[in-house]
């Protein structure tokens, strides 16, 4: 194998204040067991790209969501309990922000990395060693929708697409969590000529049409 392309994590710029997140940014301050894992993942792949010539791409995805995703995921987890009639969590007050990136977009990247690989930077020592290249063929890139967007926003959205009003049950924010994400995706234009094009209107619409579709359930408003 001489490619290697990986999912990393938005989680991995912690606490970091400065937006929107960059590549260029230290990724030191892991907040979570999950964030640290991560950037444990990064700096693993480098090791082997610079031992063994490996050429690897880590993917720093900001929460993805779409048809097919995780049960554990905020946008299934409303779904869900919206169908069933039940309130959901929402943290912080829903005074967050997310950089919400749906499944196709993402799916964009990785294929395009199949014939883009990491290439080593021979000017990197002479630059002052940057944070956001290598001497080994080793990168990362961040896949976000450049586009922040508040989650009380998203549930209206979705409270829009199912013509329910949810019930919500507001929680302080949770440990290992932070307030907002935000990417910076001009490394990976340059690169993959990526520009994230599915508004969440769109992306929530295609979900939720998927899930009643999966789970054989009829839409509510066709019930009344």
């Amino acid at each position: 194998m001489n490619n290697l392309s990986y999912a990393s994590s938005s989680s991995v710029y912690g606490l970091n204040k400065k937006y929107p997140f960059s590549v260029t940014d230290q990724t030191d301050h892991p907040i979570s067991i999950y964030a640290a894992t991560k950037k444990s993942n990064e700096l693993m792949a480098h090791s082997y790209s610079h031992l063994f010539g490996i050429q690897t791409t880590g993917l720093r995805f900001f929460t993805v969501y779409g048809p097919w995703g995780r049960p554990d995921m905020a946008l299934f987890k409303f779904t869900k309990a919206a169908l069933s009639g039940e309130k959901i969590e929402v943290y912080h007050d829903g005074n967050m922000f997310r950089d919400f990136t749906y499944v196709d977009d993402i799916k964009a990247v990785i294929l395009a990395t199949i014939d883009n690989p990491a290439e080593a930077d021979p000017d990197w020592e002479n630059e002052g060693f940057k944070t956001s290249s290598s001497s080994a063929p080793a990168a990362v890139y961040n896949i976000g929708n450049n586009n922040p967007v508040n989650l009380l926003d998203f549930i209206g959205v979705l409270e829009k697409k199912l013509g329910i009003k949810i019930e919500k049950e507001f929680l302080p924010i949770q440990p290992g969590d932070v307030e907002k994400t935000y990417a910076d995706v001009d490394k990976t234009y340059q690169k993959f000529s990526y520009k994230p094009s599915t508004s969440i209107e769109y992306g929530i619409d295609r979900f939720v049409e998927w899930y009643l579709d999966f789970y054989e359930i009829i839409h509510p408003s066709d019930l009344k």
